[in-house]
């Protein structure tokens, strides 16, 4: 898979990451100042460990089913939706099933 993404490709994000046995794939797709893209691959029962961040973040589920959890909150999301973890929330996000994710952070 030729994962590297150019400027003015037309490309889909699902296809920029594979998964690995047993972890966790990113990739780390515009990294500025006020904000990054980031592009995950989640093998089936890998998580992010409850946390917090000082910034916004929008997760935005490309292929399979997530549970995000905020402020102890479960919410189930499936290929297609998207939700907001606040800043100063904590939140954790759990693969449900393999599942591949697009997760924007605005700083400013």
């Amino acid at each position: 898979m030729n994962d590297k993404i150019d400027h003015s490709e037309v490309f889909d994000f699902a296809q920029k990451a594979d998964y690995s046995s047993d972890s966790i794939v990113s990739k780390r797709i515009i990294q500025k100042p006020v904000g990054n893209v980031t592009l995950f691959a989640f093998d089936k029962g890998q998580e992010l460990s409850e946390h917090s961040a000082p910034f916004d973040a929008i997760v935005q589920v490309l292929e399979g089913n997530a549970q995000i959890i905020i402020n102890k909150i479960a919410y189930e999301l499936k290929q297609g939706q998207s939700i907001i973890m606040p800043a100063n929330f904590t939140h954790a996000v759990k693969a449900t099933s393999k599942f591949k994710m697009l997760l924007t952070m605005i700083k400013e």
